[in-house]
């Protein structure tokens, strides 16, 4: 795949639950159409180290054990996507997360991105990556990783030689992080239901949901991907 860093892609956001491969798309997105990644949760531990004005509130309120309210994530976001580096495109992670942030996201590019720097009016580009339900627990509970050398195996879809062995020479015994255990990843799916459908719903009413069926292989799927793009902008 040819690397494109020329054209306007706009905004992108990819929805989909924990182990639908967001990550790894959005990585692939970013490396193809040299467009940076906004992520939520990379801006709130940037304000927080630099000590910025939303850093402090947002500080002050996670040492009450609450969550940072949609203002503060909010401004956080529009700071960011003021700056000279998103002009071409961007891609949203963790944004948005509920109905409430994806309106507010419309009604900023419709008005203080909508200038003469950004003269077309650039609505997201919004990306469903549907994946089966067992699926998702084969592919987040076969996860295992070395913790010596960080290589990343399956044990349903992409085993080692030797069962719960690194490949490699120094043959580590395999671990399994505690976030991929089953115990841990259906409360998080109940969680995306519950929490981030909603968002889904918001961009199906609006016309602007895209499903792209991400059981399919990596590469597929990031072909489907780019051709969405590239569609959008013929």
């Amino acid at each position: 795949m040819a690397q494109e860093t020329s054209r306007a892609v706009g905004p992108i956001v990819l929805l989909g639950p924990p182990g639908a491969g967001k990550g790894t798309q959005a990585k692939r997105i970013m490396e193809h159409y040299g467009i940076p990644q906004v992520s939520t949760g990379d801006l709130l531990r940037e304000n927080v180290n630099l000590g910025t004005e939303l850093g402090l509130a947002a500080k002050a309120v996670m040492a009450r054990g609450e969550l940072v309210c949609d203002d503060l994530v909010c401004n956080m976001v529009r700071q960011r996507l003021l700056q000279p580096d998103t002009k071409r495109g961007y891609i949203l992670d963790g944004f948005p997360r509920t109905a409430a942030q994806a309106g507010w996201l419309d009604a900023l590019l419709d008005h203080e991105l909508f200038d003469n720097s950004r003269p077309t009016r650039a609505w997201p580009i919004v990306i469903s990556l549907d994946v089966d339900y067992n699926q998702l627990l084969l592919r987040i509970t076969g996860r295992r990783s070395c913790p010596t050398c960080g290589r990343i195996y399956n044990v349903h879809f992409q085993p080692p030689r030797e069962d719960e062995r690194c490949d490699l020479p120094h043959g580590t015994k395999l671990e399994t992080r505690n976030d991929d255990r089953l115990e841990v990843i259906q409360p998080r799916l109940t969680a995306y239901q519950e929490q981030t459908r909603p968002v889904a719903d918001y961009y199906q009413r609006t016309g602007r949901l895209i499903s792209v069926n991400g059981d399919l292989p990596m590469d597929d799927v990031t072909d489907q991907i780019c051709r969405i793009i590239e569609d959008h902008h013929a």
